[in-house]
């Protein structure tokens, strides 16, 4: 019973009200974690003395993983590149091909820009 004074819309079921708990402990067909993260590709030259370079934003991943992941994008690209403040740059228009090996690793990206 509800107690004296409160007022309730709805049963006091809480399993039909309960909020849907972290994107891990959903249904077999939920998407990864990587999938659902807004990744950025972009080439850019503000501060590179003219350079331009593909900027990757949006990873959310431990240190060790973006290196990896840069590891492979260099591969791909035919380039260098580097990880600074969890954004990956790689020198040069890449922007095609960091997409295409971004979608193989499991990843959505999506490019920004112009």
């Amino acid at each position: 019973m509800a107690k004296k004074g409160s007022w309730q819309e709805f049963s006091s079921n809480a399993a039909s009200t309960a909020r849907p708990t972290a994107a891990g402990s959903g249904p077999a067909g939920a998407p990864s974690p990587k999938a659902q993260q807004r990744v950025r590709v972009q080439r850019t030259k503000a501060g590179k003395g003219g350079k331009l370079v593909t900027a990757i934003t949006g990873l959310e991943a431990p240190e060790a993983e973006l290196k990896t992941l840069l590891k492979q994008l260099k591969a791909a690209a035919g380039t260098g590149g580097t990880v600074k403040d969890g954004v990956i740059e790689l020198q040069g228009d890449q922007v095609a091909v960091a997409l295409g090996a971004l979608e193989q690793v499991g990843y959505r990206p999506k490019q920004a820009g112009g």
